[in-house]
């Protein structure tokens, strides 16, 4: 489900670092970005999110916690 997926990984989470959960987004063939724009797909949003959870908001993207993120990573 994330293959071709812009997506932006925002704030603090509590099981990945962000670089693992980078790297595990693009195994899945997700392309990573650091910042939100209207090609974005995918806002993962932990802790203290701040401005670019704002963004998304304004811009209509999707906003996954952790948890989702990983469900969608673990979906076949």
């Amino acid at each position: 489900p994330l293959f071709g997926k812009t997506v932006v990984v925002t704030g603090t989470l509590e099981r990945f670092t962000r670089d693992q959960i980078k790297n595990a987004l693009r195994a899945v063939g997700a392309i990573v970005t650091d910042s939100v724009s209207k090609k974005t797909n995918y806002l993962i949003a932990g802790e203290a999110a701040g401005s670019k959870l704002e963004k998304a908001r304004k811009a209509g993207v999707t906003i996954l916690s952790e948890l989702e993120a990983i469900n969608l990573l673990k979906s076949p």
